[in-house]
């Protein structure tokens, strides 16, 4: 079955070689910030690439220099304010991480620059994610005033161990795509230069390799994320009662005024 990808407008779709897909995060500003469109998109895509048969592996990149630059404030200020509106991305948020798991062709993630929201969510969850050594990731929830919800408590822990989830979760600290392949986080580091290259080059080994060998040692492997699904379901919960509460609306704030946020020392919790 083949699929028409004419809808999406924030994800660039075209074919890096025979059988590879390329998804393109291209998102208004020149650092590919995932506003309400791009959020929708990145759930969406997945289901796509997983029932189109003449697809074999698939590129998850960005536009430019950027990878993605996280959330757009707009569409968290909404969040914050409008019911409706978390219940919709919540649902967004669930079916990303989800669908990302569940996708059943070979995924591989090239990342460049700041790779922060849910592009990140993506870029970590594929199976092979490539980086730049000076990207720079970071899960920026806590900064911005909710709990790391999102991805982070499905595979940060099993990717690069509980210490270091917690000290780049709750601290809300960056590191580098060189830092991120020393302790596990992504598969591969290389030059900026590279990071397409070295992409196509491992999806192509994954398209001419033995299909189905490939995709059920994925199912098995991914079977450790499904197994954390209430972790994950836990998490993604609180990061959206948080949006909901007063410290994300300091954390925005601060965010808008590029200035260290102020957040209540007194916790009702």
């Amino acid at each position: 079955m083949a699929v028409d990808y004419s809808a999406y407008e924030r994800l660039r779709i075209d074919w890096a070689d025979d059988g590879i897909l390329r998804i393109t995060m291209d998102g208004p500003g020149k650092l590919n910030p995932a506003d309400r469109i791009m959020h929708r998109e990145l759930a969406e895509i997945w289901r796509d690439v997983d029932r189109d048969q003449s697809v074999r592996a698939a590129i998850l990149t960005g536009a430019g220099e950027a990878f993605s630059a996280g959330g757009d404030f707009d569409l968290v200020e909404e969040m914050a304010t409008d019911f409706e509106t978390r219940s919709r991305v919540w649902r967004e948020a669930r079916d990303l991480v989800y669908n990302v798991i569940n996708c059943g062709k070979p995924t591989v993630s090239a990342m460049k620059g700041p790779a922060v929201g849910a592009g990140l969510v993506a870029g970590l969850l594929v199976d092979i994610s490539v980086a730049a050594r000076d990207a720079r990731i970071v899960d920026g929830h806590t900064r911005l005033g909710v709990a790391a919800g999102d991805h982070a408590a499905i595979c940060w822990p099993l990717l690069c161990g509980m210490a270091k989830a917690k000290y780049y979760l709750m601290l809300c600290e960056s590191l580098s795509g060189e830092e991120a392949e020393r302790i596990g986080l992504v598969s591969r580091c290389v030059d900026a230069g590279d990071v397409d290259a070295e992409a196509l080059a491992i999806a192509r080994k994954l398209a001419r390799g033995a299909p189905s060998a490939i995709r059920w040692t994925k199912y098995a492997l991914n079977n450790w994320y499904r197994a954390a699904g209430p972790i994950f379901d836990t998490s993604l919960a609180l990061e959206f009662m948080g949006f909901a509460g007063d410290e994300v609306k300091e954390g925005l704030a601060s965010f808008r005024e590029k200035r260290p946020p102020k957040f209540d020392p007194d916790c009702p919790l």
